[in-house]
């Protein structure tokens, strides 16, 4: 469709060479002409009027009309006295595709989709939000509309720090908290101020992320392995073991598995990080939401000197806002500054503002309590559909976050489980997608994420699918 610009005249860029020997007319006729033959005004686009052209382009109304006239004439443009002049439907016909152009479309509607790591896009703040965007308009002082500090406003990492202290228990210094654009972000940077240092090689967790782990790795100049984890936590004599002096850990509630990490693991990692001269990059992407058990406080609290700690509101609010942080070791503090402000010299200051403010007056608290509540109900729904319609089915890494672990039945093949419940339309995935190489135990599980999926899609796509799932 057009694009439709507001406003009584829209902007067109025409250049009238008062030296060509081509009148004036003439050459806003062929400039005009020659932009709807290209493409550049699109058929239903309104051209600026004729008393602003002629501002513009430094000639009189009554040439403009007289240009205007004639390319209506021709059938290029059309109009009428009152009316904005258009781009007429008949004045550049586009040539027939080889083949029916069909633009793709969304796939066909899921009775329910278990996919992981989306929170509930539809309970965003949005009211708290839009405040919390006028608070900051309102109080912003107008210097601050400059281009900011690459750590992030002071005002933000004030915030930040005091609510890591506060809930997470970690050594949060403003002065060597960085506000960055997301998970993604943080992790670059992280890794190319590691890489600064000659770290060369980063573990990261099996199963985990690999693709985005090893890219990541990668464009710092870095080699990416895979480790283990067990019920435990990640595997520290494979650490010990290998050559790499950096490792990417989710200590809080395993990625994918759901494993939290014992004191004991906790502390042979802090061991292993000293001894090796090591960092540890800490993901605490899913900590704000627990069930079952105490509250786990953050590793970079043990050792803030060899932990940096990522943290975002991807998960606690949406992935939207592109919001995150990093708490920096005194190490590596400087490097992933100058990297961060040869990247983009600071995240947004108005949208860093607005969350320090939603933080501030409770609003940000009062979310996370009404979410706590709607994920554990949520959860409580995943497992009485699945005791009702595959009583065989085992769930594991509840204790946290929005998405559990089903163990399906030895000798099951997860692909097959996956794409046949797809074609009853039930979104289902394996966990066969997290793991560089099978896994040695053989066993065949799911991950179910119920972040973005409600009570009633939780009920019927368990019920849809609860035969595939028992074999």
């Amino acid at each position: 469709m057009p694009l439709q610009w507001s406003g009584l005249s829209p902007e067109l860029l025409l250049a009238v060479d008062r030296n060509s020997a081509e009148g004036l007319r003439a050459q806003l006729e062929r400039q005009i002409r020659d932009a709807i033959r290209a493409g550049r005004l699109q058929v239903g686009e309104r051209l600026p009027s004729s008393r602003e052209l002629a501002r513009r382009a430094g000639v009189s109304r009554g040439l403009v009309q007289d240009c205007y006239a004639q390319l209506q004439a021709e059938g290029y443009l059309t109009g009428r006295v009152g009316a904005a002049t258009i781009v007429a439907a008949r004045a550049c016909p586009q040539p027939a595709p080889a083949t029916p152009a069909t633009p793709p479309g969304p796939g066909p509607r899921l009775l329910a989709d278990f996919r992981s790591g989306v929170p509930d896009l539809a309970s965003f703040p949005l009211a708290d939000w839009l405040w919390a965007i006028r608070e900051a308009a309102r109080t912003l002082p107008t210097a601050a509309l400059d281009y900011g500090d690459p750590h992030g406003t002071p005002m933000l990492r004030e915030v930040v720090a005091g609510y890591q202290r506060r809930v997470r228990a970690a050594a949060a210094d403003p002065e060597r908290t960085v506000v960055c654009s997301g998970y993604a972000q943080g992790l670059a940077l992280a890794l190319r101020a590691l890489a600064a240092r000659g770290v060369t090689t980063l573990a990261y967790e099996e199963p985990g992320a690999p693709g985005a782990t090893s890219r990541a790795a990668a464009h710092a100049g870095m080699t990416a392995v895979p480790v283990p984890v067990d019920e435990d936590g990640v595997d520290v004599r494979a650490l010990e073991a290998g050559s790499a002096r950096a490792v990417l850990v989710t200590p809080a509630h395993q990625w994918p598995t759901g494993v939290v990490m014992t004191a004991r693991r906790r502390r042979a990692l802090i061991d292993w990080a000293q001894r090796r001269d090591a960092f540890v990059i800490e993901d605490d992407y899913d900590a704000e939401f627990r069930y079952d058990r105490d509250p786990v406080g953050a590793l970079q609290g043990l050792a803030p000197d060899r932990v940096l700690n990522i943290g975002t509101v991807s998960k606690s609010l949406a992935p939207a806002l592109r919001l995150g942080w990093l708490l920096c070791p005194p190490l590596l503090h400087e490097a992933v500054v100058a990297f961060k402000a040869s990247d983009d010299r600071g995240s947004p200051t108005l949208d860093q503002v607005a969350l320090a403010h939603l933080m501030t007056s409770g609003r940000y608290d009062r979310h996370l309590r009404r979410m706590r509540a709607e994920y554990a109900a949520r959860r409580a729904t995943l497992v009485e559909a699945l005791a009702a319609h595959a009583p065989g089915v085992r769930l594991t890494g509840l204790a946290a976050g929005f998405h559990a672990v089903a163990h399906l039945g030895p000798g099951r093949d997860e692909e097959q489980v996956v794409a046949a419940a797809r074609a009853r339309g039930v979104g289902l995935y394996a966990m066969a997608a997290h793991r560089t190489a099978p896994d040695p135990a053989g066993e065949p599980r799911l991950v179910l994420g119920f972040g973005n999926t409600g009570r009633h899609a939780i009920t019927g796509g368990i019920a849809a699918v609860g035969d595939l799932l028992t074999g």
